[in-house]
């Protein structure tokens, strides 16, 4: 039924297909929803929410704000903060803003522009990520959040690890392909259609094809400065990743991090 219902990037009808789990019970959740890369790659797509202790809720890559999501919203707190963390991740980000007028808005330098450009909603953005500044968001974001800009990033990834529980958000930096849990109440199986199978095998987080594409491909545009943020994010303390695309990686997250990025640890290391 779902599979004559999708559209061609993301579902019809997203409130009957979204899994809303609780990754740690009262301060993470997330939103899995279809989502498929061209209309034809089964790449899935997931924002998370994180409750800071002061009750005030981070959001991260906002998916479709459907009833459902605004009710567990509402459980949690107050939304403070809504972040698209990459130059992709930004499709819904008028909804939410519109919904939660106060939130301050969080992005990637060039993500204003090119939402002008695409002629998409006006949305003032209260933080702007720069290879040529660093920046800091407030107090009460920053005394839970560590966060880096991978400005090397074909994407131009910002990278977030929430101490408290040991947990690094990110967009498009590690892919955990297939995304299963993403399509689990869509009815179309995650791993169907050739291309899918094909962009699943190296994007596994198993063997080292991914290892390659984000050596060869992702960070050659400013491998100096990947390897640098790649450095810098090995030293946070994380256990758990959270991605957009794909399985959240619930423990030895740090452990498969290294393994995937050992080229760029290790360059690194030489040039320090």
């Amino acid at each position: 039924m779902f599979a004559r219902k999708m559209g061609k990037l993301t579902p019809q009808e997203p409130e009957k297909v979204m899994v809303i789990r609780d990754v740690v019970p009262n301060t993470i959740a997330t939103f899995s929803i279809p989502f498929a890369r061209f209309g034809l790659i089964n790449v899935g797509g997931r924002g998370t929410v994180v409750r800071l202790r002061s009750g005030a809720l981070a959001v991260f890559s906002p998916v479709a704000l459907t009833d459902a999501v605004k009710a567990k919203v509402a459980s949690m707190g107050e939304v403070k903060y809504i972040t698209a963390p990459d130059m992709e991740h930004h499709i819904y980000l008028g909804p939410w803003k519109t919904a939660y007028p106060d939130a301050k808005v969080i992005g990637p330098e060039g993500l204003p522009e090119k939402r002008t450009k695409q002629k998409t909603e006006a949305v003032p953005f209260s933080y702007i990520f720069s290879s040529q500044k660093p920046i800091t968001i407030d107090p009460e974001f920053d005394a839970e959040f560590e966060y880096e800009f991978v400005h090397g990033h074909i994407n131009k990834e910002i990278v977030f690890h929430h101490r408290p529980t040991r947990t690094m958000i990110e967009a498009d930096l590690i892919f955990n392909l297939p995304a299963v849990e993403q399509y689990s109440k869509s009815g179309i199986n995650s791993r169907s259609g050739l291309l899918t199978k094909l962009f699943s095998s190296i994007n596994s987080i198993k063997g080292n094809s991914q290892k390659r594409i984000i050596w060869y491909g992702t960070s050659s545009g400013d491998r100096t400065s990947f390897n640098a943020s790649m450095a810098r994010i090995n030293q946070w303390d994380f256990d758990r990743i959270i991605p957009c695309h794909g399985d959240v990686m619930e423990s030895n997250a740090k452990g498969i991090f290294q393994t995937i990025m050992q080229w760029h640890l290790e360059a690194a290391k030489k040039s320090s």
